[in-house]
């Protein structure tokens, strides 16, 4: 009751009394707040695997402080790497201020070589990274000015590269993880065939002869031992370059693909894999067989036909009948019917077919017609009054 009947105004301060005899009076509690000492930008907040201080480091970078804070090569490296696995839209905007920063450190064969297996190793253990992985390498391949004698970027990369591929009978056989890295190498190769780019001196760009030969044995090496493991990764690596590859095997004049797709059916018909892989090798070969869904489109031009269109009476109108019965193209009787409908246009040429008079003031058609009525029309009008007139009187 006190408290209802004492009314303290918003903001005030009350001193509460320590003794007397008004320490008997009630006594208000005051829960304390909790202030959280958690900063926005805690830890907690950001990703796992994520550095929040990456793109500081990155923009601060210098020479005197090990590069931002990043005290070796493998250190900063591996920072944009992770970084990239986390943001793979940040390659655009970033991937050049990289370049430009390796430029400055990657100046000995061994940093170079650091580079490429701190790369090949990112690409080919880390899931969805070897897209990433091959743009990444065809970037440095031609922005890297460092160019020793033991080789460039991209030769590295490609010695690097061989020395798995020398393994990939013992691989395709090994263990469940020997085999899962090399399928892991399998693809990132498929992805290095298509996106490294090798620029010829006369400025055509062309792709690496070397891994269109090192997929074809890698798909034999595959199919060798068709376990499903195998057999799933030799679908992927066809799904990834099976055009490209059969379209530059055919410009050589080599027929690789009908044989590998001839494997693919022996492999279908003899191997002892699951009924899941067989049927992930039958559409594969279906999407062969309809030039892996790609639509080429003709350089002339044909007038649609009947004959040579199978949707040629899909966008016609529909018209109807004085019985109202509805017929289009496809009908037999179409000519005729419609030549009707055109001639019925010719001796009503300003009306619509709902009827609106599309006649302007003075229009000569209708100036001829006169209001006199049809002989036999006016006898029955008048007949017809006459015989009202005649019911009204009674």
């Amino acid at each position: 009751t006190h408290l209802q009947q004492t009314r303290i105004p918003s903001g005030s301060r009350v001193s509460l009394p320590t003794s007397g005899p008004e320490m008997a009076k009630p006594q208000v509690a005051v829960t304390p707040v909790a202030m959280s000492k958690l900063s926005v930008k805690a830890p907690e907040f950001y990703p796992s695997g994520y550095n929040p201080n990456f793109n500081q480091n990155l923009a601060d970078s210098s020479f005197e402080d090990g590069y931002g804070g990043y005290l070796t090569l493998a250190e900063y490296v591996q920072g944009f790497l992770n970084h990239l696995t986390e943001q793979p839209g940040c390659f655009e905007t970033e991937i050049e201020q990289f370049a430009e920063t390796l430029n400055g450190w990657v100046i000995t064969d061994e940093a170079l070589q650091e580079l490429v297996d701190l790369i090949y190793q990112q690409a080919t253990s880390v899931p969805n990274f070897s897209y990433m992985g091959a743009r990444l390498c065809n970037y440095l391949s031609h922005c890297l000015t460092i160019s020793p004698q033991s080789g460039n970027f991209r030769q590295l990369l490609l010695k690097r590269c061989r020395a798995e591929f020398e393994n990939r009978d013992e691989a395709a056989k090994g263990d469940e993880a020997t085999q899962k890295q090399f399928h892991a190498f399998v693809l990132f190769l498929g992805e290095l065939y298509l996106n490294l780019e090798i620029k010829g001196t006369k400025g055509q760009v062309t792709r690496a002869e070397i891994l269109q030969e090192g997929l074809r044995e890698l798909l034999n090496a595959l199919f060798s031992n068709p376990v499903d493991s195998n057999l799933i990764c030799a679908v992927k690596l066809l799904k990834l370059t099976g055009s490209v590859l059969e379209d530059a095997w055919k410009e050589k004049g080599k027929d690789d693909m009908t044989e590998v797709i001839q494997r693919i059916e022996n492999v279908v018909l003899d191997a002892n894999c699951s009924r899941d892989v067989k049927h992930m090798l039958l559409k594969l070969v279906e999407l062969r067989s309809s030039n892996w869904g790609r639509v080429l489109g003709t350089s002339s031009h044909t007038e649609a036909t009947p004959e040579n269109d199978p949707n040629y009476f899909m966008n016609e109108p529909t018209f109807y009948t004085s019985d109202g019965i509805p017929f289009t193209a496809a009908d037999p009787d179409y000519q005729e019917e419609y030549q009707e409908l055109l001639e019925r246009e010719d001796w009503f040429p300003d009306y619509e077919e709902n009827g609106t008079d599309l006649s302007g003031a003075g229009d000569l058609y209708f100036d001829d017609i006169d209001d006199e009525m049809d002989p036999e029309i006016e006898e029955a009008y008048e007949k017809f009054c006459l015989e009202s007139e005649h019911g009204r009187k009674q």
